[in-house]
């Protein structure tokens, strides 16, 4: 089989190169050359692998040619970005320098300036009390004592700068790892957040900065960087209040899981059937967890679940603690998050000791281990 199949590409080849015969006639002499099909077929080879080479050379320089590019643009838009932020800040430093320089008079109102913003960046490091974390990040720089009166400004509004910067990059870095967990556990963040930019006691809304300014007595940039701080500062303190509320903590201390949410195959009927929760794998009487803080709505036995403990946690979220060996709380009950509500046991439609968790929204089940992993992000931005 192999035989005739090579005797007809051969075939297929001497038709597609048949021998040819070339004649030159030089001096009066004719000279004849013979192109038998095997040359043709070198020379066919020899052209073809030239081309090749040819056209993988000007594939390899082409790509080069255009990473080499990619990689300069991406240098010179970072050269572009970091000349434009020196001359900010030496455009700032002139501007200073040119307050100075001017006139007496000038020194009195770079003076009556730099206070003025003290005081606006006193008001927003005490909304700022109480925070973890912020008393670190917004440190005020000591005095440099016995240099000179303008040197001494100069240093305390460029450490002013500093301060403010701070201040919006602490903010608004928790208020969106505070967003990113909210929308793990599949919730909208602005439903939670507050956005009514108070500073201070004066409600100023964040849409007009030059009202701000008016009330703070200082320069409308300034105060729009104080709002913006001022914004994400409310949105994590509203989204911070609000995950206390929500069931974002674990059930148990034990993080391993032997059953995940969705479909499985079921441990009794071993078909695939829909598992409305997660399963905690752990020793008889394991102490089980409120995730978040709630009141008891039902202590008992539930058909499948053997003994049970519901908490409502209000705005339609719930959460059920299943299989218990026992409940340590009643009806009515008010807990607290980390309080212990049973002990992990093997009741119901069980085949070992293990906590059956759910978390309900509004009548439906959930998914609990969005709510786990955004009770990560949670706790890494506190």
């Amino acid at each position: 089989m192999a035989i005739k199949r090579f005797q007809r590409l051969r075939r297929s080849l001497e038709d597609l190169f048949p021998e040819r015969h070339l004649y030159v006639r030089s001096g009066g002499e004719m000279r004849g050359y013979v192109f038998s099909t095997n040359k043709q077929l070198l020379c066919a080879t020899a052209i073809a692998g030239a081309a090749l080479w040819m056209g993988v050379c000007t594939a390899a320089m082409m790509v080069s040619a255009l990473s080499v590019s990619s990689t300069d643009q991406v240098v010179i838009k970072q050269k572009a970005y970091y000349e434009r932020l020196n001359a900010d800040r030496q455009a700032r430093l002139n501007s200073a320098v040119a307050q100075l320089s001017a006139s007496s008079g000038s020194l009195d109102e770079l003076a009556a300036s730099v206070e003025k913003r003290h005081a606006a960046l006193a008001m927003l490091v005490s909304d700022f009390r109480g925070v973890p974390g912020a008393s670190q990040a917004l440190q005020v720089a000591k005095p440099r004592l016995g240099a000179a009166p303008i040197e001494r400004i100069q240093a305390t509004r460029m450490d002013q700068e500093r301060l403010i910067d701070a201040a919006e990059t602490f903010a608004k870095s928790r208020a969106e790892r505070l967003r990113y967990a909210f929308k793990l556990a599949g919730l909208g963040s602005e439903n939670y957040a507050s956005r009514d930019g108070s500073l201070g006691g004066p409600l100023i809304e964040a849409k007009d900065p030059r009202a701000l300014a008016a009330v703070l007595d200082v320069d409308e940039e300034f105060a729009g960087r104080i709002q913006h701080a001022v914004t994400d500062l409310s949105d994590m303190r509203a989204l911070s209040a609000a995950s206390q509320k929500l069931p974002f903590y674990r059930p148990t201390n034990n993080p391993a899981l032997s059953s995940s949410y969705g479909v499985r195959f079921d441990p009794f009927t071993h078909r695939p059937a829909f598992h409305s929760g997660l399963d905690f794998p752990g020793a008889f009487y394991t102490p089980i967890m409120a995730t978040a803080p709630g009141v008891i709505s039902f202590v008992g036995v539930r058909s499948g679940y053997g003994n049970v403990v519901e908490i409502d946690h209000g705005n339609g979220f719930k959460t059920r603690y299943a299989h218990l060996q026992a409940a340590s709380v009643r009806v009515g009950q008010r807990v607290a998050i980390g309080q212990r509500v049973g002990a992990m046991g093997s009741t119901g439609r069980s085949t070992g000791p293990h906590l059956h968790y759910e978390v309900w929204v509004n009548g439906r089940a959930q998914n609990p281990n969005r709510f786990l992993k955004a009770g990560e992000y949670v706790q890494q931005a506190s």
